[in-house]
């Protein structure tokens, strides 16, 4: 399914958004999922701290919430790539 979307927006940013391809579909749908991933990456590591921090069990510190995002992070990372 396709959508037709239409922006209003500064003549100037429309030319060198067209100059830079960006307005293609394609390039389009790539930055929309890339900022959507983001956002979503944002959301979890605003909760994973205090979710981890309450989990049942010995009570962590910052330094071991952060080891286990960085680990969740790269393990992620490793998965977009593999796409």
């Amino acid at each position: 399914m396709s959508v037709t979307l239409q922006v209003d927006l500064p003549a100037a940013l429309i030319e060198e958004a067209r100059k830079s391809g960006l307005l293609e579909s394609e390039r389009l749908a790539e930055l929309l999922h890339e900022e959507l991933r983001r956002q979503g990456t944002r959301k979890d590591l605003g909760r994973t701290p205090h979710e981890l921090r309450f989990l049942p069990g010995e009570w962590r510190t910052t330094e071991e919430i952060q080891a286990e995002m960085d680990i969740e992070m790269a393990d992620r990372q490793e998965r977009e790539r593999s796409r």
